[in-house]
């Protein structure tokens, strides 16, 4: 193999880690945030829950589609 082809194929091969590094860091700032929103997702359904919870039930009331 030749020397330049060498430093060609090496020169690609470090620009692909770069790459691969940057979308590492990516994905997991991003599952960072799909975690933090999960979570707040789970502290308003939990809410809403309490919200309901505390609401008299609606006695000969037509659902709204009527």
């Amino acid at each position: 193999m030749s020397e330049d082809r060498l430093e060609k194929l090496e020169s690609h091969i470090a620009q692909q880690q770069l790459v691969i590094d940057d979308l590492s860091e990516a994905l997991a700032l991003q599952q960072k945030d799909i975690d933090r929103l999960k979570a707040r997702l789970l502290q308003s359904d939990d809410r809403i829950a309490e919200l309901e919870a505390g609401l008299a039930p609606a006695q000969g009331e037509k659902p709204p589609h009527y």
